[in-house]
């Protein structure tokens, strides 16, 4: 019988150079050197589909050779990056022409920019992409967080990337300790709203069958923005997982604090994956009622329940025959709710995660949370990069 590949996401650092309005996490970065190396990266199982993330992962140098090791273990790589270190992906897409790569813009110039903190950032970022389509990569894209703040940008955006034939991902605003944020929210839920229904329209028209299923991803976003309950069953810590730059293993990155399984530092894959405190924390993910929507979570369900995105995406390709927008934001009965009034924003609201007193774990070691005393993790991290650059 055939091994089991899983899903997995490598958190290789939480260094992070960007300043994003809607993540702390650039407040609370890991320290170098406890970060995941190479020889627990080989203990991995081997896995069908595998994100590196961060932070920002470019700031590792020894980025390269995780991603040859990775390959030894998974059957697609995909890093989620901010774009910035232009010469470093280049040279990494070099070596790996079949790597995907997703650079986190979020939105058109102006907004872009204020959003992610980053001098010049949207240029970067979309200079790096166009250089990667130069240079014949396929798998390439943006990635954006929508919020209302944006959420004007992103048909535009999603046309920009659709004429330089790019994949198109979107997320929304989230809370966790992954994130250090527990206040984000949506304010005005009906405008952001009726921006996703106009992008899962224009999905809806393409001719990619990988698009109609993104247009059902996002109708799932319109469904968290209002609170609901999660479209699909949420499987995490069963046939996929995070591991995070202290080699802890956890179900998901949308946790209010750090669930570990285990750590991969100190254990087998296998003995961690079976351990009491693994089943432990799929008996939490089991009652979890945050109601997460991200892509991490969300992509591994659409394959396994594969029925439910497919019987939604043949009625609107059918409906499409016959109308000009098939899908309508109304369809979600909440959302019609909240229309007619029978439900308050402030009922919403109290739907969401976000928690305006709520002390935020940022998930850091002991050693990480002491190179903060005196200093910043934007000025330690500023630091680190310029060392880098001297070299």
């Amino acid at each position: 019988m055939s091994e089991k590949k899983l899903n997995g996401t490598v958190i290789v650092t939480y260094r992070c150079n960007a300043r994003c309005s809607m993540c702390n996490r650039y407040k609370a970065p890991s320290k170098p050197e406890e970060e995941i190396n190479i020889e627990t990266i080989k203990k991995l199982p081997k896995m069908y589909f595998t994100n590196i993330t961060g932070g920002e992962p470019f700031i590792r140098t020894d980025l390269p050779e995780i991603v040859r090791e990775l390959y030894k273990k998974s059957d697609r790589i995909v890093i989620s990056t901010n774009g910035f270190f232009t010469d470093r992906i280049v040279a990494l897409c070099k070596e790996f022409p079949n790597i995907g790569i997703r650079i986190s813009i979020e939105g058109l110039e102006q907004t872009n920019n204020e959003i992610r903190g980053l001098d010049n950032g949207y240029q970067r970022g979309y200079g790096t992409l166009k250089k990667l389509r130069e240079m014949g990569m396929k798998d390439v894209g943006f990635g954006m967080t929508v919020q209302d703040k944006n959420a004007p940008d992103l048909v535009p955006l999603y046309k920009i990337s659709n004429e330089m034939g790019m994949e198109f991902a979107t997320a929304s605003l989230h809370n966790s300790f992954y994130f250090v944020e527990a206040k984000n929210i949506i304010h005005d839920r009906p405008m952001v709203a009726q921006n996703f229904e106009d992008l899962v329209n224009e999905l809806l028209k393409s001719n990619s069958p990988k698009k109609w299923m993104r247009a059902y991803f996002n109708h799932g976003l319109i469904n968290y923005i209002y609170g609901q309950k999660r479209l699909l069953p949420c499987d995490m810590s069963f046939d996929t997982f995070f591991i995070d730059p202290y080699g802890d293993v956890m179900p998901c990155n949308g946790t209010k604090d750090k669930e570990v399984m285990g750590n991969l530092n100190n254990q087998s894959w296998d003995e961690l994956w079976n351990s009491s405190e693994a089943e432990a924390v799929r008996k939490k993910v089991r009652c979890c009622d945050r109601d997460c929507w991200m892509i991490g979570s969300v992509s591994p369900a659409m394959h396994k329940y594969i029925w439910v995105p497919g019987m939604w995406v043949v009625w609107h390709k059918l409906k499409a025959l016959f109308m000009k927008k098939p899908y309508s934001m109304y369809e979600n009965k909440i959302v019609r709710e909240f229309r007619d009034g029978k439900v308050t924003k402030e009922e919403l609201d109290k739907c969401s995660t976000c928690d305006m007193c709520a002390t935020v774990n940022n998930g850091l070691s002991e050693a990480s949370k002491a190179q903060l005393v005196g200093k910043t993790g934007e000025e330690i991290v500023d630091a680190d990069i310029a060392a880098q650059m001297k070299r």
